[in-house]
């Protein structure tokens, strides 16, 4: 087990299938996504008249839906920076948010390193959208063309705007890079450089609308399907996709109550070297090497696997080739047909970079649901393959995966020769905790109300469509697996899922809180001089309960149980200091106190009074009503908190929603609730092509003749950066702040100085950092020379 690896979460963006839910829809209905274009659309996205009249020309790709489309402000890019930005890595970095959601984790609050190991295929945006401009741009756009495109920066950029701490590889090896960069992933989480490593690929194209010419022998399908391993296989079609897995070592997985979809029991990497025919062709040896080593890595013999899912390329030389590979792989211990094989290039084509990830998502979700599902396209075996002595059949159709123990193989080899293979396994069965029905808080967060609004719809519907879930494994998982945004809702729930979902769904204002969190908000405790008895909260919360518990053995005040059933003000005063203590150490301070038995707290919290005394104080009411003079947000009455369960997480939702940082990891310590896969975060994508971009009329240049012309022009430059549309920045505020970086603000001062016919440095920008703070820096360095016009 301890070299076991966890698969924890997954996201996918596929032909035909926007998540993993529809992925595995389209998979057990054994669809295929492939489009065949008209000529009008084809026309329509550029394709050149002589080119579409060539009979060899093949209308068909396998293509993803909205590829130009992308949410940049939730990852603080500007719109100049998003339009220049590389599909794949839009895409990549929004899958990749989306696994770690499915995974019910949140980089703010995890408190080991995250690694990530990915790789994207060939940048068809910079060659058909922004070759012109790079050849024309200077030099600090040409460097911010290189970072937004290059695909060493496809990891990094992902750590960076995740904040991600753990090792960041792009990695590439062709058509196997995504397998690839999961078994480095394997590696890194093995050797404890990372607790959690996101590991993946993704190829996107550009143009998405984009026929193909067929030549015979090529990899490319002559009529837009992929047929693996039959007779009448003749290639591929390329598609666009990303894929992502989120990986964990399999005895953290179990200890921290993970969703383990499945087990990584062994992975390998190798390389054909030069004994093939050619650079590009495959090798039976390199291949049955990977795949022996791989298992050996594993420690299962192949006899126990019953699904491989193969590279499966179906063309007429690579299929009998990968065959053989397998066969010698497994040996002579099978019996024909003894192991299910298939390819998910049937369904949704040849994702380049992203294809060997494709495929393990796919076997993953076959471990997880008990199911084989069908490779398309098959009828009979290619000829030049011996089906006598085949060990493998093809899976043709959707059915029970029966095995003692569900295991499996995945292949993937890149052009070049590169090869690797993960043998999985079915995840161990989970935990299965004791329950008891109680209230249970539901937090959603957004960075927009609209997007808010998704959120909860969102969720509503998944409730209702899996009942099988558990309330408070729904609750822990968006409290400590999702980032806290400024537009908040709690919403307080009993009994299952489904009453749950009809409670997110009428929006009841008893039960609902909805507010807009403040920056730093001020709260206040309210204290009573008695309260009717705790014992219910006592009852309902262990960590409430050790603390009374403690409070009461230091001050000897007697049986904590008994004490609490009582109304006196000795039992409001125990109750109260271990209900403050339990709340600052949920992350909730108070700003400002008030009523009678506050200052006795405070001063017992603060060292200011002993315990005893503070007792002896309240019991002998000499304490006096008090209250801080203190702004606050909101006010916390402890005296109705301290009555329940339900009382104090209304509480909770009121000073979450109102922005209070509460630390979730700390109030579900004591509670055995897993993470479950949920609904991800609502991106609101906007469409950036640089296709569609209108040509820049050349107009006279302004006379930059003072600092209110010159500022003015730095406005416009970062308006035109932001695609603003709400008129020019305040020239006062930090341009930080603003989300411009080092390499704008070069770019600025490097177009400034060319209107002013002079250098202009970005570093005053450090200094000054604002637009008018800038300005005026200039204007007084230059102060003994007149500032004139180019």
């Amino acid at each position: 087990m301890a070299l076991d690896i966890a698969i924890v979460g997954m996201a996918c963006r596929f032909p035909g299938a926007a998540d993993v839910d529809a992925f595995w829809r389209n998979l057990c209905a054994g669809h295929e996504s492939v489009r065949h274009f008209t000529d009008d659309e084809l026309l329509a996205a550029g394709t050149p008249p002589h080119v579409l009249a060539n009979p060899a020309y093949v209308r068909a790709g396998q293509t993803l839906a909205d590829a130009d489309m992308f949410d940049a402000e939730h990852f603080g890019i500007t719109a100049d920076d998003a339009e220049i930005l590389d599909p794949q890595h839009r895409q990549f970095l929004e899958c990749a948010h989306e696994a770690l959601e499915h995974s019910g984790y949140d980089p703010n609050s995890f408190d080991g390193s995250i690694g990530v190991f990915a790789g994207a295929g060939m940048n068809t945006h910079l060659l058909h959208g922004l070759y012109e401009r790079y050849l024309t741009a200077s030099g600090p756009e040409r460097y911010r063309l290189m970072i937004a495109n290059d695909k060493d920066f496809l990891a990094t950029r992902l750590s960076y705007k995740l904040g991600l701490r753990g090792p960041s590889m792009s990695v590439n090896t062709a058509c196997s890079t995504s397998l690839v960069a999961v078994h480095q992933a394997v590696m890194s989480l093995v050797g404890g450089e990372c607790e959690i490593a996101l590991a993946g690929g993704v190829h996107v194209r550009t143009p998405q609308v984009e026929g193909y010419l067929h030549q015979e022998g090529m990899i490319l399908s002559p009529d837009g399907h992929c047929r693996p391993f039959d007779a009448a296989a003749q290639g591929t079609v390329l598609g666009s996709g990303v894929g992502i897995v989120v990986l964990k070592r399999l005895a953290d997985a179990v200890r921290d109550g993970d969703h383990i979809h499945a087990v990584i029991k062994g992975s390998a990497v190798n390389n054909d070297g030069a004994a093939k025919s050619g650079y590009t062709a495959p090798s039976v040896e390199g291949q049955a090497a990977v795949i022996t080593e791989a298992q050996a890595v594993a420690g299962i013999s192949p006899d126990t696997i019953s699904y491989v899912e193969a590279h499966g390329t179906g063309t007429p030389l690579g299929d009998p080739i990968e065959l053989a590979a397998l066969t010698e792989a497994f040996g002579p211990g099978l019996p024909a047909g003894g192991c299910a094989i298939g390819s998910v290039k049937s369904n949704i084509g040849h994702l380049d970079a992203a294809s060997g990830v494709a495929g393990l998502i796919k076997t993953a979700l076959m471990l997880d649901h008990a199911k084989l599902v069908p490779s398309l396209h098959f009828t009979s075996l290619n000829p030049e393959i011996d089906a006598t002595t085949l060990p493998f059949r093809v899976s043709t159709e959707t059915a029970d995966w029966q095995a003692t123990v569900r295991r499996a193989g995945v292949s993937s080899f890149g052009i070049g020769g590169t090869n690797a293979h993960v043998v999985l396994e079915q995840a161990p069965a989970p935990v299965v905790a004791e329950r008891r029905e109680q209230d249970q808080l539901l937090v959603l967060s957004a960075r927009t109300p609209s997007a808010l609004e998704t959120a909860t719809e969102r969720l509503s519907r998944y409730l209702r469509a899996h009942p099988e879930l558990e309330l408070d494994d729904v609750a822990h998982t968006l409290a400590v697996g999702r980032r806290a945004h400024r537009y908040r809702r709690a919403v307080r729930c009993s009994g299952d899922v489904r009453s749950a979902a009809l409670t997110l769904a009428i929006g009841d204002e008893n039960n609902v809180v909805t507010a807009t969190a403040e920056a730093a908000p001020r709260f206040g405790f309210t204290f009573a001089a008695t309260i009717p008895g705790a014992i219910d909260l006592y009852d309902e919360l262990p960590a409430f309960a050790l603390l009374v518990d403690s409070v009461a053995a230091r001050s000897g005040a007697g049986n904590a149980r008994q004490l609490l059933s009582t109304s006196s003000p000795t039992a409001a005063f125990v109750t109260q200091l271990a209900l403050t203590e339990l709340l600052l150490s949920w992350g909730i301070s108070s700003a400002a106190v008030r009523g009678g038995l506050g200052e006795l707290v405070i001063a017992c919290l603060s060292g200011t009074s002993d315990l005893h005394e503070a007792l002896a104080k309240a019991e002998g009411h000499a304490a006096v009503e008090f209250a801080s003079g203190d702004p606050v947000a909101l006010w916390v009455d402890l005296g109705d908190v301290a009555t329940g369960r339900g009382p104090l997480l209304s509480a909770l939702a009121l000073v979450w929603a109102a922005g209070a940082g509460v630390d979730w990891q700390k109030v579900y310590a004591d509670e055995r609730a897993r993470r479950v896969p949920l609904p991800t975060y609502p991106f609101e994508r906007k469409r950036y092509s640089v296709g569609t971009q209108t040509a820049v009329v050349e107009q006279p240049r302004q006379l930059l003749t003072d600092e209110a012309s010159i500022v003015g022009y730095v406005q416009e430059e970062v308006m035109r950066i932001f695609g603003a549309q709400d008129g020019p920045p305040d020239p006062d505020q930090d341009v930080f702040e603003l989300g411009l970086d080092s390499l704008v603000l070069i770019d600025i001062s490097a177009k400034l100085g060319a209107e002013l016919g002079r250098q202009v440095p970005a570093s005053a920008f450090a200094e000054h950092p604002t637009i008018r703070g800038f300005v005026g820096a200039l204007m007084a360095d230059e102060a003994r020379e007149p500032v004139t016009a180019s």
